[in-house]
């Protein structure tokens, strides 16, 4: 199940209010805030993901998503666009 990120009746954003430790259950209870790459979609986490382990080469994720340079180019351009929304939130 995916960690749900904004209210279903109000689609505000969540805050993560409690946390449980499955080994020894000892609880923390307070209000954190979720981490911005939680945010973002699966595919968008994916992406990250493949950036990273491919050393930040577009041309090697290129090859590795099988579409062209500059269509990962703009795939790229419209993450960081979405992480300074999400940042300025």
């Amino acid at each position: 199940m995916n960690l749900p990120i904004s209210c279903p009746s109000c689609h505000s954003t969540l805050a993560v209010k409690s946390l449980v430790c499955q080994q020894c259950a000892t609880s923390i209870e307070g209000l954190f805030t979720l981490p911005l790459l939680v945010k973002l979609s699966k595919d968008e986490q994916a992406f990250i993901l493949g950036f990273v382990r491919s050393s930040g080469s577009l041309k090697e994720m290129s090859k590795q998503l099988s579409l062209s340079y500059p269509t990962v180019r703009n795939m790229l351009d419209d993450l960081i666009a979405k992480i300074n929304l999400l940042d300025n939130q």
